[in-house]
């Protein structure tokens, strides 16, 4: 039974430590690729790990029992345990490194303890010398009855041989003698045989006489190396387990141990500063060697004006939602929706709400915005380039929520908007608009009292390679801060979504980020390393690197993109060795590393609220005296987010068939105006405009003015009835 997949898994639950007697728990164990993971509780004790479906099984239905005596352990990346017995492989995956490590140092020392155990049953090596002489002369006694035999057979076939050759003397007719003497030939042969079988017994039974020797000695010497590895085992997993729990209880400031006077004295001679660390360039290896660091070394690597709270938490805020409604446990089949899309093209599919999350594209795109504060900290930078480093912990912390998000947004309405305004608790305001139908294309406007304006225009390319889908976004993101001008431009990376046809969905990031401060022409490099099955690196890696105009390193950065980046300062750099393809490494001696982006843990009950953040959860929240065109007035959506998913099947089909006649209207009036050889201007968005960018040489979308005009004056008479 080979098992394998992606998903998560909630802590053990109240398991002992490892190496006593007993230590239970939740994992996921991989069924098949329809299922993939299922969540199983499972229970090692007396050196057999068992799981079942429930707790409440425990008490009368085993699903399966692992005998770990003749069961090896693997792991395969961070959270994954391969178990093999018997010919099947499990493969098993707990909820984080942590708790995989506990249960592999479990299943260790129950491996160790169960094969020390079934070694005192073995019988001892005297006991088997005593087996194999015993054998042996029940082989000489069945050797000479055999012999007994052979010397019976030689003395009554002579006598035969005698009668037959009297026979032969006597006066027969020929036809009889002719028989006699096939008689005769036959019995000589016969002898000769049981000869021969006597001759190769006996060989036997010296073979096997000077081999038992030399098998009893292989057998001793396989005996002792399997008690000293067995030992050695349980050596390790003990010193394995006392080294992880003597981790879990240091204090995690070790630089507030006060030095010794002598111990500084030494230190002055040295070159390096005892709070450094070593990375790689780029290039070649983002890994880094961390150097304990003291209280008395401790450099600041942000300047005071970038860690200033300005004193927003102590503000009034409105109290939003925290919830949604649980999302029903539907069942899809997917027959009964391809049956119907047989010979159609693929855009006009109506796919059915059951594949969505109850948020639309441009709310996706809104929660951008979720960690906005690193903008309002880097708007208060004097340091450009420490600014660039909180830029980019701002470009990565987008993609935090996407980690368990595999639900699809739904797909905006031509000329459908979204605004949130979060002026009064958090500075800013955010609009979007749905510029584009083909290709679907949305525009972003973003402006904060705190000095910042972000925009951008996003296009959706995707590509269905088979057993994932390719999700990549074109279009390019800025970034002006008010009081400096500093101009920043990039663009995302490519999103994966895994196992489309079988198996558990998982979303993977994956490709290169270049971020350009266009008015100082600093760069920021940052790289998504893909998910390998092989890989030993940590899950979602994210690397970078900030660089001044003349390409001189400044901040080195590091983390994953659902979890935290931090910045670490270059002090010194130097040219080291070679790497895997020749070329000559730079070290990079740098502080210690500085948090500058931790993710907000989901809500309570996320899982049931397809994993909404914070954010997610309030933004089809009703608002007053928003656009008639506002994503959350679109009644298919809120009847999704409801529960009443049937209606709200119907609903999308309703508004998709009357977007798609005012598209036909569209280019029935386009054809007329041709026809008649006037020009037909085609759809024009309400609060956006083209223009060439200055800056990228693009052409995209602005906001022109005007929505928030609107919304003081509630005159929303120039929107469209598209719902």
């Amino acid at each position: 039974m080979s098992e394998q997949g992606k998903g998560s898994a909630p802590a053990s639950a109240a398991a002992p430590a490892p190496g006593s007697d007993t230590y239970k728990g939740w994992l996921f164990k991989w069924t098949n690729y329809l299922k993939g993971y299922q969540r199983r509780w499972f229970v090692l004790s007396n050196g057999l790990l068992s799981y079942y479906r429930t707790q409440a099984e425990m008490a009368h239905t085993c699903r399966g029992t692992i005998n770990l005596a003749t069961a090896h352990i693997d792991t395969e990346d961070a959270c994954n345990i391969v178990l093999s017995s018997g010919g099947r492989t499990y493969h098993l995956k707990a909820s984080t490194e942590v708790e995989r490590q506990r249960w592999v140092t479990a299943l260790e020392l129950a491996k160790a303890k169960a094969i020390h155990d079934s070694g005192d049953e073995e019988p001892t090596s005297q006991s088997d010398r005593s087996e194999i002489q015993g054998t042996l002369k029940i082989l000489v006694s069945k050797l000479d009855d055999l012999s007994t035999c052979n010397d019976l057979i030689a003395k009554h076939g002579a006598a035969l041989q005698r009668s037959l050759s009297e026979l032969e003397g006597l006066k027969v007719p020929v036809e009889g003698g002719e028989k006699i003497k096939a008689v005769n030939e036959r019995a000589t042969l016969f002898r000769i045989t049981s000869n021969a079988m006597i001759n190769a017994c006996r060989d036997f039974l010296d073979l096997a006489e000077t081999h038992s020797r030399r098998w009893q000695r292989a057998l001793q010497y396989e005996r002792e190396q399997r008690i000293h590895l067995e030992e050695t085992i349980e050596q390790l997993a003990k010193q394995h387990n006392s080294l992880e729990r003597a981790w879990r209880e240091a204090p995690t400031l070790v630089s507030t141990t006060p030095s010794a006077p002598t111990r500084l004295h030494k230190e002055e001679a040295s070159d390096e500063d005892e709070n450094t660390e070593y990375f790689d360039a780029m290039e070649d290896s983002p890994e880094f060697i961390t150097v304990t660091a003291t209280e008395n070394t401790q450099h600041r690597s942000m300047s005071p004006s970038c860690n200033d709270v300005s004193g927003k938490e102590l503000q009034p805020r409105r109290q939003r939602r925290t919830h949604v409604p649980d999302k029903p446990n539907y069942s899809l089949n997917l027959w009964s929706i391809m049956k119907n899309c047989i010979g159609k093209e693929l855009s006009k599919i109506p796919m059915p709400v059951n594949f969505n999350e109850p948020l639309s594209m441009l709310q996706r795109l809104t929660e951008d915005l979720e960690y906005h504060e690193l903008l309002d900290k880097a708007a208060r930078c004097d340091s450009s380039l420490e600014q660039m480093c909180l830029v980019a912990a701002f470009s990565v912390s987008s993609y935090s929520t996407t980690v368990h998000r595999t639900a699809k947004p739904f797909n905006p309405l031509l000329g459908e908007t979204y605004e949130l305004d979060r002026q009064e608790e958090f500075g800013y305001r955010s609009l979007c608009e749905q510029v584009s139908h083909h290709p679907p294309a949305a525009a972003h406007h973003v402006i904060s009292q705190r000095g910042w304006t972000l925009w951008q225009e996003i296009t959706i390319a995707s590509k269905f390679r088979g057993k994932y889908l390719s999700i990549m976004p074109l279009g390019a993101i800025h970034l002006q801060f008010h009081s400096s001008g500093n101009h920043y431009v990039w663009r995302k990376v490519t999103s994966t979504v895994h196992n489309i046809i079988v198996g558990k969905l998982w979303i993977d990031q994956s490709g290169d980020i270049e971020i350009v401060n266009h008015r100082t022409k600093e760069t920021c490099q940052l790289k998504f390393s893909p998910y390998s099955y092989f890989s030993r690196d940590v899950p979602r890696k994210v690397t970078g690197m900030v660089a001044d105009s003349e390409g001189q390193a400044h901040y080195i950065l590091s983390g994953t993109w659902d979890d935290k980046i931090e910045s670490a300062k270059i002090i010194q750099s130097s040219r080291g060795g070679s790497g895997s393809e020749g070329k000559q490494k730079t070290v990079y001696q740098t502080l210690s590393p500085k948090l500058l982006w931790k993710k907000y843990p989901l809500p309570e009950n996320a899982e049931n609220m397809y994993y909404f953040s914070a954010l997610a959860l309030t933004l089809n929240e009703p608002e007053e005296g928003v656009g008639l065109t506002d994503s959350r007035l679109r009644p298919d959506q809120k009847l999704m987010e409801e529960g009443r998913w049937d209606e709200a099947n119907s609903e999308k089909q309703r508004l998709e068939e009357k977007q798609r006649a005012v598209r036909r209207r569209r280019e029935a009036e386009a054809s007329d105006a041709v026809d008649e050889g006037k020009e037909y201007e085609g759809y024009q968005p309400l609060w956006f405009h083209q223009r060439r960018d200055s800056v990228t040489g693009e052409t995209n979308f602005v906001y022109n003015g005007g929505y928030w005009e609107a919304k003081e004056r509630q005159d929303w008479s120039m929107c469209p009835n598209i719902f």
